[in-house]
Parts: C-alpha cells; sequence; structure tokens
C-alpha cells in the first residue's frame, strides 16, 4: 500500500519523477486523470476542467493579472463569477483525489493534494523543490525550451500555484511543514530522486 501526494515546483522535475515513482511502485500514477474525472462528474467539457485544472494554471494567473489580489475584495461581478465557477472546479477536484486516496494506491501530482490530503496518516506527502536558477536550468532541459520561454513558464506557474493553495486553503506554499520529505531535485539526479521517494513509501508502506 503506497499512496504518495507529490508536489513540485515549476523545473523541479514533478512530470519526471511521478510517473517514474508510479512505476517502481507499482501503483497508478494520477495526473490526467483528475481533471478528466472532474468532467465527468461536472458533466462539462474536458477542455473545460483543463482550463480550471490547478497544474495548468492559466485560469488563476489571468485573474491574478486582471482582477484584485486574491485576499483582497472583489468589486467586479465578472471576478466573482470565476470565483465561483473556480470552487465549484476545486471541490470537484478534491473529491476525486480523496477517491484516489480511498484506493491506498498511487502517486497524485499537484493540485494541493499534499493539504487536501493532510490528515490521511497513510500518505506520504513530497515536495521537490530547488532554487529558482537551478530549476530554471532543468526546465529547459527536460522540456527543450530556451531560456526566455522557460523564465515565462516559470513565472505564470509558480505564481498561479502559490495563489491557488493561499486563496483556497489558507497555506504558504513554502511552509515546508506540509510536507514530510521535502528534496533539492536540482541537487540530486531525479532518478534519486525516484529511489528516495520510493524507499520511503516502502518503509511506510
Amino acid at each position: 500500500m503506497s499512496l504518495v501526494a507529490l508536489s513540485a515546483s515549476y523545473g523541479a522535475g514533478g512530470s519526471v519523477v511521478g510517473p517514474e515513482l508510479a512505476e517502481r511502485l507499482g501503483v497508478p500514477f494520477v495526473d490526467r486523470a483528475i481533471p478528466t474525472k472532474v468532467a465527468e462528474s461536472l458533466d462539462v467539457p474536458l477542455a473545460h476542467a483543463l482550463e480550471h485544472d490547478e497544474n495548468v494554471g492559466s485560469l488563476l494567473d489571468r485573474m491574478l493579472t486582471h482582477f484584485a489580489p486574491l485576499s483582497g475584495a472583489y468589486s467586479s461581478g465578472t471576478a466573482s463569477e470565476v470565483l465561483v465557477a473556480t470552487d465549484v472546479y476545486r471541490e470537484a477536484t478534491e473529491r476525486v483525489i480523496c477517491e484516489h486516496a480511498e484506493a491506498g494506491r498511487g502517486v497524485i501530482l499537484g493540485r494541493a493534494c499534499a493539504l487536501v490530503l493532510r490528515e490521511r496518516p497513510e500518505v506520504l506527502r513530497v515536495r521537490l523543490d530547488g532554487p529558482e536558477e537551478a530549476r530554471l536550468e532543468q526546465a529547459m532541459r527536460i522540456q527543450g525550451i530556451d531560456r526566455e520561454t522557460a523564465q515565462e513558464r516559470m513565472r505564470q506557474t509558480d505564481r498561479a500555484r502559490d495563489a491557488y493553495v493561499r486563496h483556497f486553503y489558507g497555506a504558504d506554499p513554502r511552509d515546508m511543514s506540509i510536507f514530510q520529505l521535502v528534496i533539492d531535485s536540482t541537487a540530486v539526479g531525479l532518478d534519486v530522486c525516484v529511489d528516495l521517494v520510493a524507499r520511503a513509501a516502502e518503509a511506510r508502506g
């Protein structure tokens, strides 16, 4: 029985470590299955669920860009409607994460899953992070993109995910006490990260 809630900042290699870890543990990798099930539960097109998905980050980034800060009050009716819609998708996402957790097996990536499953003792909560410059270099290698593109993606992704955690969970995304295992995945190889997390998950199991 191995259940891992994996969080990763941009460039930390979560998209690489997640599926490899799941394969190593012999459990499902829960990533794209989440918006698919959210779309089914809400009876909406998959494209709509993907737009609201925390892992994509585009919606919250637009909210931050065009509306008041998430911590403040909204005077715009449009902004309020966006928040309500986002909250509906967030609640549906939580339900899907909890359904997977009930099975007791899997590697769940992102979507504040460590906070959603914080009260479940069987879950190993893991954070992959690293210095900004090192994450930038790693993102360029993993995605095969130039520095300018990586910098813009880092800005948008980290900003949107931070806002998501702060607004919906009232938590500091940099609070390492949320996690039981924190690894600088830019200082050691991603294959080593997979091994470290797998050993920790197996030991807990």
